[in-house]
């Protein structure tokens, strides 16, 4: 039990020593993050779809 008291006060310790983002910062981290990933959302589905349609179109030869 006394290697995990000793491991909780170290992660406070350490947490302590964080630095945490501005909420301007947040924001804009947080932007960045959802559209890269509504655009690679985009851009995957849209080659999904276009390397479907082209083994369809491949397949009914």
């Amino acid at each position: 039990m006394g290697k995990l008291g000793t491991f909780f006060k170290d992660v406070i310790s350490e947490m302590r020593k964080v630095s945490w983002p501005k909420r301007k910062q947040l924001t804009r981290y947080t932007i960045v993050v959802l559209s890269t990933v509504v655009f690679m959302a985009v851009y995957f589905g849209l080659t999904d779809l276009g390397i479907s349609s082209l083994m369809e179109w491949y397949i009914s030869l």
